[in-house]
């Protein structure tokens, strides 16, 4: 990927974020109800990236009504609460200055506390090992002096960095020095999102769906980081039209964009996405969604490349 390509996404979470800021101000009911849905829903996708058993609505039922699910493994259900704990404190902490360890270390915490009480909030005192990578994490002894440095990296660089930029490279560099026992990667997303809200930024969210394409950004940034920072751009422009969708669904009939514009929007700024993709992303049924790409194909402003497996839709 080009540093071109980069930028012109960079650029494009620059118009949407103000498309958002065009709604404010909010009044107080709408930002409680904002992180709530956001409450549920970075909960549930980061955790299901991790092999978490629970769907969307018994993460739901497991945070809002406190309740146990039979057939469920318990751990998962730890794993809800305590991710729901540490986007509590990741709001409350969204305006502190600086990111300190003991916010970092407060938000592994809250969110380890009921799986592994000994480790939670604790740097990691042995190796690990990260499957289906070939590159080595930071050896324990060092974890210190690298959060440390990354910390500092972070803080001086603040205000000097593309917001988006910023957050995807705070979760590499995390991921890459992987503090923690367990933990790591829904550290980093919270991280990432935390920097996000401390630059004004709507907070990103990484669907299960996405999960193999994230690891190979990741995996690829260890030798250059355009891909991953592109990928974390584009999961950036999905939440905030996710949002924005939301928005305009309040707004009056007439003022909504129509679905075909949506679509055609979503297949310019992401090429190659598929019509199960292209559905999870707007949230309308794939057949509704199937419908819309068979329109825009007859019209001639979107078309299929590649196989039927792995093939997606691009904008003419």
């Amino acid at each position: 990927m080009e540093r071109k390509e980069l930028q012109d996404k960079l650029l494009e979470c620059e118009k949407l974020q103000q498309q958002l800021w065009a709604y404010r101000p909010l009044s107080a009911e709408t930002l409680k109800s904002l992180r709530e849905y956001y409450r549920i829903g970075l909960t549930y996708t980061s955790n299901a990236i991790e092999g978490n058993s629970l769907t969307e609505s018994e993460t739901k039922v497991v945070i809002e009504d406190g309740l146990t699910l039979e057939g469920k493994p318990l751990n998962d259900i730890f794993e809800a609460v305590g991710h729901a704990k540490a986007y509590d404190y990741m709001y409350a902490v969204s305006h502190d200055s600086p990111i300190t360890e003991d916010i970092v270390c407060n938000l592994h915490r809250l969110f380890y506390q009921q799986i592994n009480p000994e480790n939670a909030g604790k740097y990691r005192s042995v190796p690990v090992f990260i499957s289906g990578s070939k590159y080595a994490v930071a050896p324990a002894a060092e974890i210190s002096k690298r959060m440390q440095q990354l910390l500092h990296w972070y803080n001086s660089h603040e205000g000097k960095m593309h917001p988006v930029t910023l957050a995807a490279e705070l979760h590499k560099r995390f991921v890459f020095i992987h503090p923690f026992i367990d933990g790591n990667g829904r550290m980093a997303r919270l991280l990432m999102n935390l920097a996000l809200m401390r630059n004004d930024y709507n907070i990103a969210i990484i669907p299960a769906i996405c999960r193999a394409e994230y690891i190979s950004a990741l995996e690829l940034a260890h030798t250059d980081d355009t891909v991953f920072h592109a990928f974390i751009a584009d999961r950036v422009m999905m939440t905030h039209m996710d949002i924005l969708r939301l928005f305009r669904e309040n707004e009056p009939a007439q003022e909504k964009m129509p679905f075909d514009q949506m679509l055609l929007q979503t297949i310019t700024h992401n090429p190659g996405l598929n019509a199960p993709k292209l559905s999870e992303r707007l949230g309308r049924s794939l057949r509704t969604t199937q419908r819309y790409i068979k329109t825009l194909s007859e019209k001639r402003l979107i078309e299929f490349r590649g196989v039927a497996k792995n093939g997606g839709y691009f904008a003419l």
